[in-house]
């Protein structure tokens, strides 16, 4: 679980999970550049590198991203892909730009920053990227979210057999997140039973470990008490 002075980016860093990650990871001695898409704020959690507006799905934005933290930071060691975004949405109720706007948010954010951080890893450095437990048997309301949070777990295993001599890249898949949003719009589901941001982050940090040298091509799930 040791990722003292690791240099490591998570995109999606401003939000509940991403925030939650970048905690757990700087209290353990990492060092950090947090991306969003969002705003950046003034300060958070003690994280100095904060670059807010970057449009991840963009692939000349990424990189351009990506390449002024990894400088920042001295290069890089790890990148946890925590960006995304979530609707419910029905086939037949639905917009077909639903499904293409969750590619967007989901996968091809995915893609693009790892893409961009191909170049700064370094040997036995780590990606891990966050998929989801409902990719493994899509729900009412949920094909287009499933469908792209499928997308992110091939896109793991190819990019762990595309780099398994180098780097490791595993995914983690929660069940529902107990975030403020999540008991906004769920106000009478049991929230005991969600599975806890900080739960997430640890096994994130496991992977990024060196702990986890052994581990590529994974996909771990994090279902609380679902």
């Amino acid at each position: 679980m040791d990722v003292r002075g690791k240099r490591i980016i998570v995109t999606g860093g401003f939000g509940a999970l991403g925030r939650c990650v970048s905690q757990a990871l700087g209290s353990a001695g990492a060092r950090l550049g947090l991306l969003d898409h969002a705003a950046a704020p003034g300060t958070l959690d003690g994280t100095q590198l904060l670059l807010g507006g970057v449009d991840l799905s963009d692939a000349l934005a990424a990189r351009a991203a990506i390449d002024a933290l990894a400088a920042d930071l001295g290069g890089l060691d790890g990148l946890v892909n925590v960006a995304g975004g979530f609707r419910w949405e029905t086939l037949a109720d639905g917009r077909v730009e639903t499904w293409d706007l969750l590619y967007r948010m989901n996968v091809r954010t995915c893609v693009c920053a790892s893409q961009a951080a191909l170049v700064h890893l370094s040997k036995g450095g780590a990606i891990v990227n966050v998929a989801a437990g409902a990719a493994l048997r899509a729900g009412a309301g949920m094909g287009p979210y499933a469908a792209s949070k499928a997308g992110v777990m091939r896109l793991t295993e190819a990019l762990a057999e595309e780099h398994k001599a180098r780097i490791r890249v595993n995914a983690v898949l929660p069940s529902v997140i107990d975030t403020p949003a999540n008991r906004r719009d769920m106000p009478e589901a049991d929230f005991s039973s969600w599975v806890q941001p900080g739960e997430i982050a640890a096994v994130i940090q496991f992977l990024l470990s060196d702990a986890a040298q052994g581990v590529t091509g994974a996909l771990i799930s994090v279902p609380g008490r679902v």
